[in-house]
C-alpha cells in the first residue's frame, strides 16, 4: 500500500528521483508539498491547487485538534473527504506547533499548552498525536518529536533526542492503521554527533520514511546545508527523506542536491497574501508603483493560470483596492512556481544533469533577485 522507488541517481550529487506510492496515489520525487494548516491552503481551492500540479498536500494535527477536531472529521468520513481533495495528504504530529506556544510545560510523556481561544488546559503526547492521525486519516503521518530551538546547547540536545527516541517507540506502538506509513523525525539542533545517533536509532526502528526535522528555526542556509550533510549518509537509501519547513527556492535546490526527496513550507502562499511573488527571474512586490502600469504578466515564463490571463498591473490594482483575489492569484502562481521548479529537477536528476540546472536557475533567479522593489 505503501512504497518508495528510487527511480534515478544524479552522479555528480546526491539529488534522486523517486517515486512514492500511497493510497491516494502515487508522488514524484523531489516534490514540494503545499501547506494546508487548517485542512484548506489558504485563498485557493482544491482545483486551483490541482491544477498547480500538486500530488500531496499537507494539514496540521495540532491546529485540526483544536479545531473543528478529529471526531467529527472522521464522522465525515476522514480528512481526504472532508477537504475534498482525493490526492495524497501528509498530517505533521504538531510538535512545532506546541513547542513555539508560549508558556507551555514540556513532561518526559508529553506537552501541556493552553488552548489558543478557551484557556483550557491541553495534553498532547506521542500516544495522543498519533491517535488522532490516525483518526484523520491522511496517507502519511509524523512521529511526534521535541522541536529543538536554536540556538541550542549539546547538552540540552542530548537530553531532548533521547525524549524524542521515546516518543517515536511509543508512536508505533500506538499506531493502529496499516493503510498510513508514520514517519520518524531526526532531531539532533546543528550538531553533527547529535543527528548521526538519532538517525541511527531510528532507522533501527524501521520507518517506512525519515524526516529532518528541527532546521527552518532560525539557523540560515549555511547551517541547513550542514544539518543535511551530518544527517542524510544515516538515512537508508530505500525510504523516501523529508526535509521539514524548507523553505526558499534556494533552500529546497540546495538540499535536493544533499539527497532529500520531499518539502513544505507556507512560504509561497504567506508571499503571496503580501504582494510578493516568485519569478524565474527573483521575487518581485507588486504593490510598489513600477508596476503601476506593467502589462507584462507576472512571469513570462510562466504557464500558471495567473500568467496566463492578467497582468502585473492588474495584480498591483488588486492589492490596492484590498480585493481577495490578489491573494488567491498570486497564490496560484507561487505554488505552481514551487511545484515547476522541482519537477525541472526531477527532469535534471534523469538526465544526470542536475548540478547545471541549479547553477543556471539560481544564477538567473538570485541575479536579479532584491533590485524589484522589495
Amino acid at each position: 500500500m505503501f512504497k518508495f522507488e528510487l527511480l534515478a541517481k544524479d552522479q555528480k550529487t546526491r539529488a534522486r528521483r523517486g517515486r512514492v506510492t500511497t493510497p491516494h496515489g502515487s508522488i514524484e520525487t523531489p516534490i514540494f508539498m503545499p501547506v494546508g494548516t487548517h485542512g484548506a491552503v489558504k485563498a485557493m481551492t482544491p482545483a486551483q491547487v490541482d491544477e498547480t500540479g500538486a500530488k500531496i498536500i499537507l494539514a496540521n494535527t495540532y491546529h485540526l485538534h483544536l479545531k473543528p477536531g478529529e471526531n467529527l472529521i472522521q464522522k465525515a468520513g476522514g480528512l481526504h473527504k472532508f477537504m475534498n481533495w482525493p490526492k495524497p495528504i501528509l498530517t505533521d504530529s504538531g510538535g512545532f506547533q506546541v513547542f513555539s506556544l508560549p508558556g507551555k510545560e514540556i513532561t518526559d510523556t508529553g506537552v501541556f499548552f493552553k488552548h489558543e481561544v478557551s484557556g483550557e488546559r491541553i495534553f498532547l503526547g506521542p500516544r495522543e498525536a498519533t491517535m488522532i492521525q490516525n483518526a484523520l486519516g491522511a496517507d502519511i503521518i509524523m512521529a511526534f518529536d521535541e522541536c529543538i530551538p536554536y540556538p541550542a546547547t549539546h547538552d540540552y540536545t542530548r537530553k531532548s533526542i533521547n525524549k524524542t527516541l521515546r516518543w517515536a517507540e511509543e508512536c508505533l506502538k500506538h499506531h493502529s492503521r496499516e493503510d498510513q506509513a508514520l514517519f520518524g523525525i531526526v532531531q539532533g539542533s546543528t550538531f553533527d554527533d547529535m543527528r548521526r545517533e538519532c538517525a541511527q536509532a531510528l532507522t533501527a526502528m524501521d520507518f517506512p520514511g525519515y524526516a529532518i526535522g528541527g532546521v527552518s528555526v532560525g539557523e540560515g542556509l549555511e547551517l541547513l546545508k550542514k544539518v543535511v550533510d551530518y544527517t542524510e549518509p544515516y538515512l537508508p537509501e530505500d525510504k523516501p527523506r523529508y526535509l521539514m519547513g524548507v523553505g526558499l527556492p534556494e533552500d529546497i535546490l540546495e538540499s535536493i542536491e544533499r539527497g532529500m526527496d520531499m518539502f513544505d513550507c507556507v512560504i509561497p502562499t504567506r508571499y503571496a497574501r503580501s504582494a510578493t511573488l516568485f519569478t524565474s527571474r527573483g521575487k518581485i512586490r507588486l504593490t510598489n508603483r513600477r508596476y503601476r502600469r506593467d502589462f507584462y504578466p507576472v512571469d513570462a515564463s510562466c504557464d500558471c493560470y495567473c500568467c496566463k490571463n492578467f497582468t502585473r498591473a492588474y495584480l498591483h490594482h488588486l492589492f490596492n483596492a484590498n480585493e481577495v483575489l490578489s491573494a488567491t492569484l498570486s497564490a496560484i502562481h507561487n505554488v505552481h512556481f514551487y511545484l515547476d521548479m522541482v519537477a525541472k529537477a526531477r527532469v535534471a536528476i534523469e538526465a544526470n544533469d542536475y548540478t547545471n540546472f541549479k547553477a543556471e536557475f539560481l544564477e538567473e533567479y538570485l541575479r536579479e533577485d532584491g533590485k524589484k522593489g522589495h
